[in-house]
């Protein structure tokens, strides 16, 4: 391939957040990369967001589905439409983003020092704080049982690429050997850790996985969630657990669950039971109070359907304020 003839399929992933993917278009339509196409993935989204788009970018390619996927089954989607076509790469970008107008070109950059490695994560940097770095890449952590986002709350500066073990889905780019050789996103997913997931396999099969430092991309950070807490921490647990199952050899995983995890789900019980309690007897109805009781109970619901195997979508009553 020569230099700049690489083609990039760029996927957004969007459920009823018209504005911020009409900005993260607007951002893209001032790319100084001209080899790319960019694809969004509707998830049954209920605010005109198909109808927009189609409006205000007519090239955009557009599935609209009639539900909710979620991030990896949306994802999935616009991959495998990209596997049958020509692309070389294919960027996963979160639609509550805005981009740095050469960012694909650092992408192409770094691709070109590190031949070996296939997937590569962008330098995050938080919307709302322009020059504070939000992600740039993980590291497992077994005795947190939880991944360590590096660099994270640093103020920007220069930093060479280095080899992690995951990189943020919110800014994954990576080439089509890698859905080609292990296949797509693990749906069960739906939110939370499915890129951790598919960087692991990614690396299982010999694929190096490293960040972009110079590609940057300014995010906001969990806009998806419209729950606030509650829906991200029951997300968090189920996929957290999820993870663990998929991921760990059977010794590391039962050592992880007996002496980090179990532990934590009943530290989670007993602040849920003294919750309860306090609301019986206290008879506390503060929006407040009634707020910290719902997170908890929505992460030992995440926890509860991971056992069950109930995946897709959290109830309504977690995903609504």
């Amino acid at each position: 391939m020569g230099r700049w003839n690489d083609r990039v399929c760029i996927i957004l992933v969007n459920w009823n957040g018209k504005n911020d993917t009409l900005e993260c278009l607007t951002s893209l339509s001032k790319c100084t990369y001209e080899k790319l196409v960019i694809t969004v993935v509707d998830n049954g989204s209920t605010d005109e967001s198909v109808a927009a788009i189609r409006a205000a970018f007519p090239k955009t390619v557009i599935f609209a589905e009639k539900e909710n996927l979620g991030f990896a089954g949306g994802n999935n989607v616009a991959i495998q439409w990209a596997l049958t076509k020509s692309f070389d790469w294919i960027l996963l970008l979160n639609n509550d983003t805005t981009v740095a107008p050469n960012f694909l070109e650092e992408f192409l950059r770094t691709a070109r020092l590190f031949p070996s490695a296939k997937i590569f994560g962008a330098k995050l940097l938080r919307y709302h704080d322009r020059c504070t770095i939000d992600h740039l890449g993980g590291q497992w952590n077994p005795d947190r049982a939880d991944f360590e986002s590096l660099h994270a709350g640093e103020i920007d500066h220069v930093i060479e690429s280095e080899p992690v073990d995951y990189v943020c889905g919110a800014a994954l780019f990576m080439h089509r050997s890698v859905p080609d050789t292990i296949g797509y996103l693990e749906p069960n997913f739906f939110l939370f850790w499915e890129e951790t997931d598919f960087c692991c396999r990614a690396r299982r099969k010999g694929f190096e996985v490293r960040t972009s430092p110079e590609a940057k991309v300014w995010h906001k950070v969990s806009a998806s969630f419209t729950g606030g807490k509650p829906h991200n921490h029951y997300f968090w647990w189920r996929s957290r657990l999820l993870w663990l199952e998929r991921n760990l050899p059977f010794a590391e995983r039962s050592h992880i669950l007996k002496y980090i995890v179990y532990p934590e789900i009943r530290k989670l019980i007993r602040h849920n039971f003294y919750r309860l309690l306090q609301n019986f007897f206290l008879r506390r109805s503060t929006p407040d109070f009634i707020f910290k009781q719902k997170w908890l109970r929505a992460g030992l619901c995440g926890i509860f359907h991971y056992y069950r195997k109930k995946f897709g979508n959290c109830p309504s009553w977690i995903r609504t304020r």
